[in-house]
């Protein structure tokens, strides 16, 4: 009997048939996309916030799935002979049921569990491409995170491979628990924690222990590994028996201890004696890269592997992607940085900090941020940190504008105000395409402009308004 067996699967899930599978079919694999490719596969209808999968079982049906599982009753008649349809309680649990199931089939595969405040997405890359080198095996896609990614997931990989790498997400206390149950990782790794969703958190060091709470669901044997620099977690490692530290800290295993810029790239040190090569900017994600070399020696991948694969992996979408903008309201050629993806304090900081390296021979440095969403009652001091930010970067590399957009967002300019004055400065309350001529107006021929804020605030739409803009459009601010 193969996993994707009907019977098992109904037995997993502890559903009932609605339309029996009549029909030999042999069943191999999950989705819940009606417009993927289903041809043999089971669509799981997910009710979601925007979309409702039982609105799609025809189209599912149509696409070649073979079974449905649906949590509504449904019209059975309309379907095509030899679809089967098998009812369950809650398809997202059932989803999650089966991925625990299928988790344990998988005998060959370790699952590496990443998760952290931030870094998650592009940590679990940098893994993939070093496991890559040697082993086959499978790696979330995107940010699959939460409990329909990470089943997904699990659920995507295949008997042959020796890896799985999952993300794992969370957004207030006990989820992290609930898809650690899921996965049952052989090797977890935590990137950083800091002040990211505050709201549902309270602390960092709740958000710490949410992380942390990973790290029991290991299994015999495994392994985790953590940066030694992130606060309020020293006292969760003790029931772990083997823990690799990386950071910046003394007693780190892995110790970064220099980095920097090459000829064709970017490269740290680790221990003072390897180099390895990096193809995206910024110390945080050198400290990334640490972890994603921790996991490679795991896995007996040599360091000079390790390098190359390190060094292939370009930024992902807005995460500090470069982009020319090639007319902006006729002032020439302007370089964004777009690394609009997300933002707590902690990633904004870094944000600037690595801007600040990309942009150190621009003529001209204009710093674009939009709210910090998500951060509860001190969401406002916490702003007026990255205000204090602000001035120390300025003392090292000059920010010739900066630009703050939302409600929250001048908070950051309390401090720029009183030690540069307001020629330097401009608060948007929101974006519009109003708002975008006046920073089209600002803009220079040959400027180096960071984008940074929250998901919600999509500063990454400016792009799109600012290369649209006629030279007559641009207004002076």
């Amino acid at each position: 009997m193969t996993f994707f067996e009907p019977d098992n699967l109904r037995a997993i899930t502890g559903g009932r048939w609605l339309k029996r599978l009549d029909l030999p079919i042999v069943l191999d694999g999950v989705g819940i996309d009606s417009r993927a490719d289903l041809n043999g596969k089971i669509f799981i209808a997910i009710c979601g916030e925007t979309h409702d999968g039982h609105s799609f079982i025809k189209q599912a049906a149509g696409a070649g799935a073979g079974l449905l599982i649906v949590e509504r009753d449904v019209d059975c008649k309309s379907l095509p002979d030899g679809v089967g349809v098998l009812h369950v309680d809650d398809t997202r649990k059932a989803l999650g049921r089966l991925a625990m199931s299928y988790r344990r089939t998988l005998k060959g595969a370790k699952i590496v569990a990443v998760t952290g405040s931030a870094g998650k997405t592009t940590t679990k890359r940098l893994i993939h491409a070093v496991l890559s080198t040697t082993h086959q095996g499978t790696a979330a896609p995107k940010s699959f995170n939460n409990d329909i990614g990470v089943p997904l997931t699990i659920l995507a990989a295949r008997g042959v491979d020796k890896y799985v790498v999952v993300e794992i997400g969370t957004n207030a206390p006990g989820e992290v628990v609930q898809l650690a149950t899921i996965a049952e990782p052989d090797l977890a790794v935590i990137t950083t924690v800091g002040r990211s969703h505050l709201e549902g958190f309270g602390s960092v060091a709740a958000v710490a222990k949410e992380k942390c709470s990973l790290l029991p669901h290991l299994r015999r044997g495994g392994s985790a590994i953590i940066n030694a620099d992130a606060p309020y977690i020293r006292d969760h490692l003790k029931p772990v028996r083997s823990v690799v530290l990386f950071g910046e800290s003394e007693n780190a295993d892995l110790r970064m201890t220099a980095r920097g810029a090459s000829n064709d790239g970017w490269f740290f040190e680790v221990n003072g004696r390897h180099r390895f090569a990096l193809g995206l900017p910024g110390k945080h994600n050198a400290m990334n890269a640490l972890a994603a070399v921790a996991v490679g020696r795991r896995f007996s991948v040599d360091d000079d592997r390790i390098s190359e694969a390190l060094a292939s992996v370009v930024p992902d979408a807005m995460r500090m992607t470069e982009e020319l903008v090639g007319d902006v309201g006729g002032v020439g050629g302007i370089t964004v940085y777009n690394d609009a993806y997300n933002a707590n304090p902690d990633s904004v900081t870094a944000a600037l900090e690595t801007f600040i390296e990309l942009a150190a021979d621009a003529p001209r440095r204009i710093v674009i941020l939009g709210d910090m969403l998500e951060l509860g009652p001190a969401a406002a001091d916490l702003h007026r940190e990255i205000s204090d930010r602000l001035i120390d970067i300025d003392r090292r590399a000059r920010i010739d504008h900066l630009i703050a957009v939302g409600r929250l967002a001048c908070h950051m300019t309390e401090a720029p105000l009183a030690a540069w004055g307001r020629k330097r400065i401009t608060v948007l309350k929101k974006l519009t395409g109003a708002s975008a001529r006046r920073i089209a107006g600002l803009l220079e021929p040959g400027d180096a402009v960071l984008l940074k804020g929250s998901r919600g605030m999509e500063l990454e739409r400016l792009i799109d308004m600012l290369g649209q803009l006629a030279p007559s459009a641009a207004v002076a601010s």
